[in-house]
């Protein structure tokens, strides 16, 4: 058990009968009131994003989290089979629980977070960036250039991204898996 004081980001606590994740917190204190902490929480069972305030104070419930590097080997109807980086075993993840999942390519490195207490997935995280290829992109339209002009194209992964107009098909590109905003061409 624990007191609002111990909120910090990442957190995982049991609130309202689900697991959830504290993403954004700010403690508050008013002129005139008690103090209280407003919360931003996502569930890692359906990936909602919930506002909850906490008056200062209350006890909450931390529940024991792991992150371990796993590695992706393929997808296939029950969901996406990955193989822990130390111990060699294989688990199945449900499709739900992989975010960015169409910017996975084979023999990525991800982090799954597993419950602590049951040792069952809880979600899958990429890096904040990968690096992959170009395989179909249109020709850019010259002049089209008025404002920061950009256009789809389709990595190997089958992800569609937004990029300048000057990549083209084989190039190599590093996208932010958090925003799926191209940064920049690949050497």
């Amino acid at each position: 058990m624990a007191t609002t004081a111990d909120i910090r980001n990442g957190l995982v606590i049991n609130f309202n009968h689900d697991l959830f994740q504290i993403t954004e917190f700010q403690h508050v204190k008013p002129g005139k009131g008690a103090a209280f902490v407003r919360t931003k929480l996502k569930s890692l069972t359906t990936g909602r994003v919930i506002d909850n305030t906490f008056n200062s104070g209350v006890t909450i419930y931390p529940v024991r989290v792991e992150r371990r590097k796993f590695q992706y080997l393929y997808k296939d109807e029950t969901g996406y089979n990955f193989m822990d980086q130390e111990t060699f075993d294989q688990i199945n993840i449900d499709e739900k629980l992989v975010e960015g999942a169409d910017m996975m390519k084979e023999g990525q490195e991800v982090e799954i977070m597993i419950n602590g207490e049951n040792d069952t997935p809880l979600s899958c995280e990429l890096p904040p960036f990968v690096e992959l290829e170009v395989t179909y992109a249109e020709p850019g339209i010259k002049g089209d250039t008025a404002n920061s002009p950009k256009k789809r194209v389709e990595v190997e992964s089958g992800a569609k991204i937004m990029v300048p107009l000057f990549i083209e098909s084989g190039q190599k590109i590093r996208v932010d898996t958090r925003t799926r905003e191209y940064v920049e061409r690949v050497k």
